[in-house]
């Protein structure tokens, strides 16, 4: 019989997630395939390619829905994706912990480009329901289990209606993604389009400043990499720009891209 109770203080074990769906409905057999053929094709020809030549390549080659994943710490891939991708959804996972100045961006930027649908998806629990059934702070005791219940299983379920996503992955962003490329496919075969991959910090910075695009307060602050509130800390100059997230433990990546 399968224990659902971790023993501390009657809590359910945060290894086994709420009732719920999980996982992203699988693509058929020729969307797979498809999908396989133009990463085999096109990968390494796109793997240092600047981002509109990357965007413009999707709008091309890619026979189906698409939705551009945004963090909302910076809307650079937002713009970019309303001038090269006109069909495609935004999606926001929207995790109930973060900055009240991360919302704001996402409401500014629903307002902004009002002809891509912005999808905000939920963990299957609200966050105070988590904190009866988990235990308070589970952001803390077990922060990859947090991640896997409020980012990982809502994206998976998201991304159901897609053939691929657009995300807004960076090498520059740490030792983790120094190698990440711009055309791979996800564990269910759909394309994950990367066209940010070769820019840097201050390239992403320029783009912002040049083209008046919203922004996030807080990356004024010290905060270059930006999560949930509750595992977001700033970090000093030339210090790696993940540094401030989940400080609090050995934790370097939510999951979304692993």
């Amino acid at each position: 019989m399968l224990n659902l109770l971790n023993g501390a203080g009657n809590y359910r074990d945060p290894e086994v997630s709420p009732e719920g769906p999980t996982e992203t409905r699988p693509l058929s057999e020729a969307q797979r395939e498809s999908n396989a053929r133009l990463v085999d094709t096109y990968a390494a020809e796109l793997y240092e390619a600047p981002a509109e030549e990357i965007l413009a390549w999707a709008h091309e080659h890619v026979h189906g829905p698409l939705v551009v994943t945004l963090s909302m710490e910076n809307t650079v891939l937002a713009e970019l994706a309303h001038r090269h991708l006109p069909d495609a959804d935004f999606l926001f996972l929207d995790t109930e912990y973060h900055f009240p100045e991360t919302m704001e961006v996402a409401d500014q930027v629903e307002h902004r480009y009002p002809r891509h649908r912005l999808v905000r998806a939920k963990a299957v629990l609200p966050r105070p329901e988590q904190d009866r059934v988990y235990g308070p702070g589970l952001y803390r005791s077990n922060p990859t289990a947090c991640c896997r219940m409020r980012k990982v299983e809502p994206l998976a379920v998201s991304l159901s209606p897609y053939i691929g996503w657009v995300t807004g992955l960076r090498r520059a962003d740490g030792p983790t993604r120094a190698e990440a490329p711009a055309l791979s496919l996800d564990h269910t075969g759909r394309l994950k389009i990367s066209p940010l991959i070769t820019w840097t910090l201050e390239e992403t910075e320029e783009f912002i400043n040049d083209n008046d695009l919203i922004i996030h307060p807080l990356t004024r602050q010290g905060y270059p990499s930006i999560g949930c509130a509750t595992c977001t800390l700033p970090v000093a100059e030339g210090q790696d720009p993940r540094a401030g997230r989940w400080a609090f433990s050995a934790k370097t990546e939510c999951g979304l891209h692993e």
